[in-house]
């Protein structure tokens, strides 16, 4: 058990001997009313602008973040998403001009709680005004004009910061190209938001808050530290509580602490927060964690649409399976609200035990990290790389492909030109590349598998997260021109449910498949009355094939019809000698190639 495993846990109250302080000379004006006049805004950079100015990524952090990601050079302390940002990292710090700053209501140097009331002069205090995530982006915004920056490349940002990355693209969709949304949500739950008022109040009756003007004396560090371990085992998932305590349950660490230490896990949860009092102010959580709890895009459809309808950004959302904080089903429900508008949106759900903290975590980062920077380097702006590493990881599509999947160029003959297209199981992303390449627009892939989502990030593509067989009610009816579903049909579960979308969503469908009613498979069956195998498509065992289904030609056009499902061209052709079949195609076929409508009655 690691008392430190997040890269944020890392950090220490150490001053920020690389940050920058720049003051407003312009009055606030706040969302929920009232002002501040000339708010300070502390902030960090690393790398160059370039010269046309587009190369400028924000990160926007999290309650307990500041300005300081990463380090600036090896004498520095550790920043809170070394992870993910630096030089030859991800966010390539030698190709980027990367800015994050402390938000508004924070405690390391941006105006909060701890600044001087100039009506008072004496600390805001409990009389912080109420601020919103809203206000948090407005004083970035102001930053980033005074930066001469006109638009950012990317806004970047996980949990509260995704918050604010969701804002920019709403609020300043003319300043951003691309939004990194990861962690985050629309709003917050009901639970979420209990585990917060619980915080608040423990910090509010320490008897130490003095009313929130106890900066001339001893802290509520108390209330504090009891405040972010609660919020932390709301970072947490349950399999990842049981992996890091149960084996070692009544076994704690030794912690100098006043909180109990008789488990493993009250050890932990004593030492986070002690750590945390060391830099951080009791008024900024409260100022910080209500901002949070306050921010609400909608709790229907309708309202969801409405507030991400200004947005024009590209938008990659990232989510993880174990965090119940900010669920991946709350990610979706932005997702499926974008792509219903035609937005240009990517999103993928990782595998990851380690609940909402997963994007502090370097194990759990490393996908997103591949899709994140392949995110960036593919927004065809100009004066920037694609290379990542020391070599491309997906190679361009040639014709080779073609050699492989005969499939392909049968496809691309019943494909009307220049036709959008949606890919339903597009796998690497390989033939939405080649139809890219052949001047397709727009395309979109749908992919259960993530590592294949990940390698359809990288080719430049937009792809969701998505499982064929829970449905894609989101998307609309006839959105695209060309719906694809490319030897994909055979290891579906619900074949008839994702045939009737692929009529729904395209104007035409177009489905390959392999004929398992081909002759020499017929002819295996009969000789060895074993499951056939063929080289190819054919190529399992039994007991270990993606097969779900074993169609036949005749089987499909059965089904077609049963679905009021019209074929309107068929291409059938041997796979082996490259020949297409005219004659008995369900005997000498062994791959069908049909483009489908549905019947208008």
């Amino acid at each position: 058990m690691s008392l430190t495993s997040s890269s944020d846990s890392q950090r220490y109250g150490a001053p920020l001997r690389h940050a920058k302080l720049w003051t407003s000379n312009d009055s606030l004006a706040l969302e929920n009313g009232g002002g501040l006049e000339h708010v300070t805004i502390c902030y960090e950079t690393w790398g160059k602008l370039n010269e046309d100015g587009n190369n400028a990524v924000l990160i926007c952090h999290a309650l307990s973040g500041d300005s300081h990601v990463v380090r600036h050079d090896e004498d520095d302390t550790p920043g809170w998403w070394e992870v993910l940002v630096g030089p030859g990292k991800p966010i390539n710090t030698d190709q980027y001009f990367v800015i994050c700053s402390n938000v508004l209501g924070g405690c390391r140097g941006t105006t909060g709680p701890n600044f001087l009331n100039p009506e008072t002069r004496q600390p805001y205090g409990a009389d912080f005004p109420v601020i919103t995530v809203r206000d948090m982006v407005e004083v970035q915004r102001c930053l980033v004009a005074q930066l001469g920056i006109s638009r950012l490349r990317a806004v970047v940002g996980g949990s509260l910061g995704g918050l604010q990355v969701l804002t920019w693209a709403i609020d300043h969709p003319q300043m951003v190209t691309s939004s990194i949304v990861i962690a985050a949500s629309a709003r917050l739950s009901s639970q979420g938001i209990a585990f917060d008022v619980v915080g608040r109040n423990a910090i509010r009756n320490d008897p130490n808050f003095a009313g929130g003007q106890y900066y001339d004396g001893p802290a509520p560090e108390g209330g504090l530290a009891l405040a972010r371990m609660l919020a932390h085992i709301t970072y947490l998932s349950d399999d990842s509580m049981r992996a890091k305590f149960d084996p070692t349950r009544l076994q704690p660490r030794t912690v100098d602490s006043a909180f109990e230490s008789t488990f493993s896990v009250g050890s932990y949860l004593a030492h986070q927060g002690d750590r945390f009092v060391e830099r951080f102010d009791a008024n900024s959580y409260v100022t910080l964690s209500t901002a949070m709890d306050l921010f609400d895009l909608g709790d229907n459809a309708e309202k969801l649409a409405a507030s991400l309808a200004p947005s024009t950004c590209r938008w990659l959302f990232i989510s993880f399976s174990s965090d119940w904080l900010y669920p991946a089903s709350a990610s979706r429900q932005l997702v499926d609200t974008l792509v219903a508008q035609s937005k240009s949106v990517s999103s993928c759900e990782i595998e990851s035990l380690a609940g909402h903290d997963s994007f502090l975590l370097e194990e759990t980062m490393e996908g997103s990290g591949r899709m994140i920077h392949a995110f960036l380097a593919n927004d065809d702006s100009p004066g920037t790389s694609n290379h990542f590493g020391n070599e491309s990881r997906i190679a361009e599509p040639t014709s080779i492909f073609y050699a492989q999947r005969l499939d392909y160029k049968m496809i691309l003959r019943l494909m009307p030109r220049d036709a959008s297209v949606v890919d339903l199981g597009s796998g690497n992303g390989e033939l939405l590349s080649i139809l890219r390449d052949q001047g397709y627009a727009p395309l979109l892939g749908v992919e259960r598998d993530q590592s294949q989502v990940v390698c359809c990030v990288e080719r430049g593509l937009s792809v969701l997260h998505a499982d064929l067989d829970q449905g894609l009610s989101a998307i609309p009816d006839h959105s695209f021109e060309v719906a694809l579903l490319s030897q994909t049909l055979q290891s579906i579960v619900d074949v008839a449910g994702v045939l009737d979308e692929v009529v729904r969503i395209g104007r035409r469908g177009i489905v390959s498949f392999p004929n398992f009613a081909h002759a020499p498979m017929r002819e295996t069956f009969q000789r060895e009355g074993r499951l056939p195998k063929e080289e190819g498509l054919y190529a399992y065992e039994w007991h270990d094939t993606p097969n779900r289904r074993f169609p036949s030609i005749l089987d499909f056009q059965e089904l077609c019809a049963n679905r009021g499902i019209r074929i309107l061209e068929a291409i059938y052709f041997d796979s082996t000698t490259g020949a297409e079949i005219l004659e008995d195609p369900n005997l000498n076929a062994d791959v069908a190639v049909v483009a489908l409508t549905r019947i208008v009655s």
